[in-house]
């Protein structure tokens, strides 16, 4: 089975920080895009980083400088290394990944089971 795990997430005063990291596990043939979005209660998932397999990345302007994106190629897997965290970066983080499976190397887009992140005042 496919499938994305995430960890590191939890509680954090403001102006700390988190790292966040995910492992695609799986018969994966070759994985494309990873990222993270994260999810305000009421609201729509949102960007916060992306990374290709080529390691060029972007960024939400509201995590510029504060986040990094990284990634493992050889061991499939990507961390959001999350600094001068604010309340506002309160939400529920989800890592995400396009990969290519199977013998017909169909396109497969993966999502992992979210991780709350609380930063408090």
């Amino acid at each position: 089975q496919v499938q994305l795990v995430e960890s590191g997430g939890g509680l954090v005063q403001a102006g700390g920080s988190l790292r966040l990291s995910c492992a695609a596990s799986g018969t994966i043939l070759s994985i494309e895009t990873m990222g993270w979005f994260r999810q305000l209660p009421g609201k729509q998932r949102e960007l916060v980083a992306v990374i290709t397999s080529g390691t060029g990345t972007n960024y939400a302007d509201s995590v510029k400088g504060r986040f990094t994106i990284s990634r493992d190629n050889a061991k499939n897997t990507v961390h959001l290394q999350m600094g001068s965290l604010k309340t506002e970066d309160t939400a529920v983080y989800y890592c995400h990944a396009d990969t290519v499976v199977g013998q017909r190397y169909n396109y497969l887009e993966l999502w992992g089971q979210g991780t709350q992140v609380t930063v408090s005042s």
